[in-house]
């Protein structure tokens, strides 16, 4: 379907849906709260998004800087580096909280977990892959590495554990250091 909404209406309306889900959370959030607060009918944000699920997906998904696939600077070190720059302190702190938040919606909610896998989990993570495979092809990383694999899980880790033990959100400098320290090293790089 071709959509009759504007970029800048349709930033507009996933801005309005992430901040009610910082607000009231996914649970209490309403597809009549996001028509109200952003003067819209309730058909056009289905006709648009299909669910609740979906448009919160897309929300998410609109926050992100630049897609991993995008990135290819020649060097694995220089990928990694373009995608720490592209990422914004400010940004990354407000999204761990709302995922922090969204993490039991997830478990209670099929409907988002999916949405949240097809449009925003498994492009970043085919995206990384990718990233990864041009490493390997420019014989960056040995073809056998066992760490590839699980780069994913290392840097979704990143973003669950810094908060959980140091009570601080991800910014640009731990983001680098941990690549630096973790990542690279697990790669043999």
């Amino acid at each position: 379907m071709v959509s009759r909404i504007t970029p800048e209406r349709e930033a507009e309306l996933h801005g309005a849906v992430l901040d009610l889900l910082r607000e009231v959370g996914y649970e209490a959030l309403t597809m009549d709260a996001v028509a109200t607060r952003t003067k819209s009918s309730k058909a056009t944000l289905y006709r648009q998004w299909g669910s609740k699920p979906e448009l919160v997906a897309r929300a998410l998904r609109c926050t992100q800087p630049v897609s991993l696939r995008e990135i290819d600077t020649g060097t694995l070190r220089g990928d990694f580096a373009v995608m720490v720059e592209s990422s914004d302190d400010d940004r990354m702190a407000k999204d761990t909280a709302l995922m922090r938040g969204l993490t039991h919606a997830v478990h209670e909610s099929p409907e988002l977990h999916k949405a949240l896998r097809e449009l925003l989990v498994d492009p970043e993570i085919t995206g990384l892959q990718a990233m990864l495979q041009r490493a390997v092809d420019r014989g960056e990383l040995a073809p056998d590495c066992p760490a590839v694999a699980f780069v994913p899980h290392m840097l979704i880790g990143a973003f669950i554990a810094l908060p959980l033990i140091e009570d601080r959100p991800v910014d640009r400098d731990f983001l680098a250091d941990f690549i630096e320290a973790v990542v690279f090293p697990a790669l043999g790089i």
